[in-house]
Parts: C-alpha cells; structure tokens; sequence
C-alpha cells in the first residue's frame, strides 16, 4: 500500500466515524438501564467490591477508584513530585525521583500491571511504566507507596510495558522510539534503518520483596512497540508485543509509517531467552542507569548506580524470537485466560485477527516462515491465524476477556465496545461509549481467572457528558455492567488527568493486608525522635537539624531561635501517632517547596533554606483534631553572624533552652 492510498484508508475511515451514531444518542435514556443507580449505589458506610488502579497519563501519578461507585479514593505519586503529600520535595522522597538525567519531577504514565501468583492477581504491587524518561515503579499495595524505580536503559520511551509474566518472575517494557545506542548516538536522523534499534528489558522480579533487577534486553530492528501480554498455562513461556512502523519511517509517520498492509506480532520465548543470559550467552554492555528504593524500616529511599546490562541479540541466539504479520498498526497485544489465543487489534483494520498458540508452535516446528525481517523469522500469516472477527467496528485497540468465553475490544474511532465470541469469533453485541474509547479493563481481564462482572472503558473525549471547564473537558471513565448476555452502562464517572489502562481487582485481596500505622519502636530512620523529651535543634555549620514532634495538637519544639540567613534548616518531623488514619502535615510559612504530609510512626524531612530575617510560622496543613488550628508555631531568622544563641522549645516562658552544640 502506497502512502496516497494510506492516506485515503485514513481519510476513508474517519469518514465513516462521522456518520456513526457514536455522539449523543437521541434519547439517553436507553443508554442507561433503569436500576443503574441500584447497581452502582454503595450506601455510607459501606465499602466497595473492587479497587480500580488507573493510569494517570500525562499528570505521571496513579488513581484508585473504588467499583462500583466511581468514587475516587486517593492519588498515588509515582513519578511526579505531588504538594498534597509532599512526595519528591521531601529529603526523603526525592531520591525516587533521580534518573541519570538528573531529577526528574514529571512522566507520563500509560499502563498498570497488578502482580499475580498462579496466573491471578495476589494484591502484593503494582507496577506502572514511565513513558518519558523509560522507567518502571513498583507500588507496595499494602501502603500505597511507591517503594521502587528503576530506570531503563537503551530505550528511548517505555510504552510497552510494565506487563508482568504469570508468575510475576519478569516485568517487561518495550520501546516506543527506536533510537541509535552504544557508541554511536550521534548519527544523522535520516540513517534510522542502519543506526536506529529498539529493544525490550527483562526485569526480575524477587517473589519475597518485590525488588526489581534488570536481568537483560534483547536488541531489536528499528521499529516501535506498542503494548504486550505474557502467556498464560500452556504459552506462560511466551511474550507477545504489538509492534508497527515496519517501514523504518522517521518523519511523518502518519503516511510513512502506514505503507505496508501488515505490521507484527512479536513473540519471544522468555524461557529460552532466560537460558541463554545462565549459559552467559549475552553481552555484557556497559550503560549507566539509576535504581531508587524507599525502605518502610528507615522510611526513606536511596538512589544506586547500575552500570552493565545484558544483551542478547536474536540475529545471532536463534530461535527464541519470531515476527508474526497482523494488520497495520496494532495496538493491543492480548492473551485470552486460557493462553491459546493472541488477538492483535491493527488501528486502521476493519477486522481482528485471533491467533492461535498451538498453531505458532506448529509454525516455528515445521519453519512455515515468509522469510526474515532483519534476520527475525517471520512466521506466515495463515500458518499462525486461529480467525478473523469480521466487521466488528472501526479502530479496534484493547481487548480484554471476561472468563466465559467472550472477549471486548474497545474501537476508538466508531466510539463503541463490541462483545465477541472466542469460539467462533461472531459478534454478540456492541455499546456506545461516550466518546473515542481508549482502553477497557475488566477486574482481571487480562490474567487466568477473570471476575467477569463489570467492565469499564476509559474516553479519551467527553463532550456533552459533564459540566464545561474550559476549553478542555473531564476525562471519563464509564462501567458496564456485564453480567448478563448485553452489556449495559450504568455509571460514567470523571478521572484523573488521561486514563488510559487500568486494573482492577476484588477489594478483599488489598484491604485485608492494608497497613494502619507504623509502629513508632521500629522507625528507623536516623532523625526519628520517638519521644516529645528527645526533641532537640542542633546545628552543624549552617546546617540546623530540628529534631521535632508532632502529636494531636501541638508541635515539640514549636519555638525556634538563632537561625540565621545563610542557613539550611532540616525539619525532622515525627508523627508520634500510633492510630489510623491521623496523619500531621507540615508547612513553613512562604516556604519555596511544598508541605509534608507524616503517616502515623512516620518521619519526613523538610528542608528550608530561610532567604530574609523575621519570624516565620510553623503549621500542620491536616485537619487532625478540634484544636488543629492551634496546632502552630515560629521560627525566628537573624541576620547572618548574628550571636543570637541557638534556642528552642513549647510552653516554655524563657523560649526554651540551649540547643547541643
């Protein structure tokens, strides 16, 4: 296919989009079921059945939802600094934010990945990629806390991923941009097909601590990968990635990158890769890349230097990666619950192909391949294709399952989500969405066991569905209902910044686990003070390190002398709370950083360096009890070589005592 006729294709199918009734029906009503509210009523006090983890895209943080109310139940900081809990501004959270780089305050997060044991989610972490600047973050879900990053390296965006294996052994992540690597980077653009490689990294995953290991990366042609699923029972040895611009195009990808008929499906068998780094047949390259981890015994993170990583190169180790055509630009890369069946979503087809695990195997056994791409095989079409949906609507990108034999693809440019059958790929049924569907997620629709009950769609546009805010609208995210043979959308709710993948899973799995406090005898962290009678200010050269307290309602020291300009203030806050639920904030007046927000039994760090004499207040920013507006004091700063001496103290009439020199 030539780019004129691309070009028409494109024109053609947006057309089409046009003269859909994907906008606003003429009578909502029969949209939305009349026992909606009933379905999606949780009554005070009562909890919902499912946490709903969603990508927040372009704002670099995580949301979680609770199904099937809609309710948002808290924003999760992953890779951008946030002043509602000052994650990234304290010194204790800032580490998790070093890339080799430098600090990085912001990314854009695509894609979620709940960790699984058997196949089935087990509620331990979540893992979210960082597209920007190519990281992977794992969440400990009994905190809610980001407690690692690890940075990618030879990778020139992390979209990919993070897709885990069905035991959890290995996180994937596949590059968006191919880029030049090693020695030579710069390379005129315009040599893409010969100094341009894309690569996806094998991250180990250790089954007791969660913590992350780059094990290796396989080096691949110039092209971009797009999503990936694991396989699953008989294909969990296998991953399949979505890959397009087989063209090699570096400009305008819109038409150069939209030539060929057919893109791939790759397919690596991870296994063998595996054996192939244990038999040491890889090589070693030498590549820095930074590695954070925060630490709940000290409550803080430190940040490492990696420097080698292992690569293996499948134009030289046979037999362990293989292409498989799939219509233009695919998009989803998805795993049916049995691990049979790949369907791959081409954006610009007007059909889904299925494949088939057992007939790839076959395939690769008998070597029914139409030559090579870059000296990859390339597996025939019809030798890998279990079927092909027909006309089930126009942009297909995400399909999810439901675990009695159906799958749901979400079709971006009609606006819909069509149900089909697995067994003889006929379409069931279809309902709108409102408007240009992105991904879907059904609770465990992409593992073993899905739970099968609802299915939400996250829009990329809302129009008519909220009240206006500007010139841009709400993001939204809407749930089905999919119990029965029809589907039936009984709530729509505003996200996030951008949704665009999310998971979910049976509340139970979490909540049981979840942590109420830390207890204050095992803080580790080297400025706890565990007492109100252990609160001191100390100064080292013009460093000050206030060793201070926070309990309902009142700060130990909340007076504070001698600071002069020149100085760096170190604010060691302990929360000496040991209840759930009763956090202390804290803030220094015109301070040019953020608060920081202390978990009960936790310390935070802030640091503040004063920039003009006067007395400045101290305040807890989170309502923690009646009296929380008196929870409140000052800092006095003096010009600098000033013999003020170094004072402190709370509800002493002589400002307090000297502080240890």
């Amino acid at each position: 296919m030539n780019s004129r006729s691309s070009a028409i294709l494109l024109a053609g199918l947006f057309g089409a989009a046009l003269a859909l009734p994907s906008c606003k029906p003429r009578s909502e009503a029969g949209a939305i079921t009349s026992d909606a509210a009933e379905k999606t009523y949780v009554a005070p006090g009562k909890y919902d059945e499912f946490y709903n983890f969603v990508s927040g895209g372009f704002n670099g943080q995580v949301s979680v939802y609770g199904l099937p109310s809609g309710r948002l139940l808290k924003i999760i900081p992953v890779f951008s600094v946030f002043p509602e809990n000052g994650y990234g501004y304290s010194e204790e959270t800032k580490a998790m934010l070093n890339t080799s780089n430098g600090f990085v305050p912001w990314d854009d997060q695509h894609h979620l990945e709940l960790s699984q044991t058997d196949g089935k989610p087990d509620g331990r972490w979540l893992f979210a990629n960082a597209n920007n600047t190519p990281r992977v973050a794992r969440i400990n879900l009994s905190t809610f806390k980001t407690e690692e990053i690890l940075e990618l390296p030879n990778s020139g965006g992390n979209h990919s991923s993070p897709f885990c294996t069905e035991n959890t052994e290995y996180i994937v992540a596949g590059t968006r941009f191919s880029i030049p690597m090693g020695d030579k980077q710069d390379v005129p653009i315009n040599s893409y097909k010969k100094n341009f490689h894309g690569t996806v990294s094998f991250i180990k995953v250790d089954s007791l601590s969660g913590r992350l290991q780059l094990a290796f990366q396989i080096l691949l042609p110039g092209v971009d990968f797009d999503l990936s699923h694991a396989g699953k029972g008989p294909s969990k040895d296998w991953f399949f990635f979505s890959c397009y611009n087989t063209e090699q195009a570096h400009t305008l990808l819109e038409v150069n990158a939209s030539q060929r008929d057919k893109d791939f499906i790759m397919a690596v068998n991870w296994k063998k890769a595996e054996q192939y780094v244990r038999d040491h047949k890889g090589a070693l390259r030498s590549t820095p890349y930074i590695h954070n981890v925060y630490t709940e015994k000290t409550h803080s993170a430190t940040s490492s230097t990696e420097t080698q990583v292992t690569i293996l190169d499948p134009t030289e180790l046979k037999d362990f990666v293989y292409f498989i055509p799939c219509p233009k630009s695919p998009h989803g890369c998805d795993v049916d619950p049995s691990g049979e069946y790949i369907v791959g979503s081409g954006k610009l087809a007007a059909l889904i192909p299925v494949f088939s695990y057992t007939k790839i195997q076959q395939a690769i056994a008998g070597k029914q391949f139409d030559g090579d791409y870059a000296g990859i095989p390339v597996i025939k079409y019809e030798a890998a294709l279990y079927g092909e949906v027909q006309k089930p609507g126009l942009g297909p990108l995400h399909t999810e399952f439901d675990g009695k034999g159906n799958a749901y693809t979400s079709m971006f440019v009609s606006s819909e989500v069509v149900k089909w059958s697995l067994k003889d790929l006929k379409v069931l049924d279809r309902a709108p969405t409102y408007y240009s569907v992105g991904h879907l997620c059904i609770p465990g629709g992409d593992t073993k066991s899905p739970y099968g009950k609802y299915l939400i769609a996250y829009n990329k546009i809302t129009k008519d569905r909220y009240l206006p805010t500007g010139p841009e609208l709400a993001q939204s995210a809407q749930l089905y209902d999919i119990s029965g043979d029809k589907m039936k959308m009984i709530l729509d709710f505003p996200t996030v910044g951008e949704p665009h993948y999310g998971q979910a899973l049976p509340a139970e799995i979490i909540s049981k686990n979840s942590v109420k406090y830390y207890k204050i005898e095992e803080n580790g962290n080297p400025y706890v003070t565990k007492g109100e009678k252990e609160a001191k200010v100390v100064r080292e050269g013009n460093k000050i390190h206030v060793y201070i307290t926070a309990i309902r309602s009142h700060f130990v020291p909340d007076n504070i002398e001698g600071v002069r300009l020149g100085d760096e203030v170190y604010f060691h806050v302990t929360n000496l709370e040991q209840d759930w639920d009763i956090p202390h904030g804290f803030a220094v007046k015109g301070a040019a950083n953020s608060e920081i927000l202390i978990m009960p039994g936790e310390t935070c760090t802030l640091k503040w360096i004063p920039t003009a004499i006067g007395v400045f207040p101290i305040y807890c920013t989170d309502f923690c009890s009646a009296l929380h507006q008196e929870m409140q004091g000052y800092v006095r700063v003096s010009p600098a070589g000033s013999n003020n001496p170094l004072l402190f103290g709370t509800n002493l009439a002589d400002s307090g005592a000297v502080a240890k020199k």
